[in-house]
């Protein structure tokens, strides 16, 4: 008799607590449909108002989204603030850390831009659009050793993707290479038949 009771009793939790989670499902999910309708028209503040109603401070979903809506808002304290706890949540995924980039680079904070891309290929050494936007910052910043190293690697696995050959060019250039500066200008002459800037750089080189 006892054992009846505590199956009967496992049973009724069982159906209590699946009632709860489907409860629960259909309010966060009654939640995103409003947030991305509220989004379509540009009612940004409306669109986050709606996620705070079901807000979780361990939903990587929720935050991802509230850092996207936060950015959408020009609110980029906001979006970082909800990046970086979905970044914490799910530290091996780089799509948070790609969202942190936007309002990191609206602010200018470089370094910190810097320090997700570097994470990123951490993660996902592969990744050409971390890869080619490092390159750009190291570039800027004229250290063109380590611009010269990512952008070789980018053009290696896409010999004709443009942008990187056109910094690779550039980045040789800078380094006093002007004989592979020139084969890569020419490369990109093909890419894109009187591009200026292979043009510029060819007029420079003679």
């Amino acid at each position: 008799m006892e054992t009846l009771k505590k199956i009967t009793f496992l049973a009724g939790f069982i159906l209590l607590f699946g009632g709860i989670m489907a409860q629960n499902q259909a309010t966060l999910q009654a939640a995103f449909i409003k947030s991305f309708e509220a989004e379509k028209q540009s009612n940004y503040t409306t669109s986050i108002n709606e996620l705070k109603t079901i807000y979780r401070t361990d939903s990587y979903f929720v935050n991802i989204r509230l850092g996207w809506l936060y950015y959408l808002n020009k609110e980029y304290s906001e979006s970082i603030k909800y990046y970086n706890i979905a970044i914490q949540l799910k530290p091996y995924a780089i799509e948070a850390r790609f969202g942190c980039v936007k309002p990191l680079s609206a602010i200018q904070s470089w370094d910190k831009v810097k320090e997700q891309y570097l994470q990123i290929l951490k993660i996902d050494p592969q990744n050409t659009v971390a890869a080619y936007w490092l390159g750009v910052i190291y570039y800027n910043r004229k250290d063109y050793p380590s611009a010269l190293k990512l952008f070789e690697k980018i053009v290696n696995l896409y010999p004709l993707d443009y942008d990187s050959c056109i910094m690779l060019g550039w980045t040789k250039l800078n380094l006093a290479r002007p004989a592979d500066a020139k084969i890569l200008f020419n490369h990109c002459l093909i890419l894109r038949p009187n591009d200026k800037s292979a043009l510029a750089g060819l007029n420079q080189i003679k």
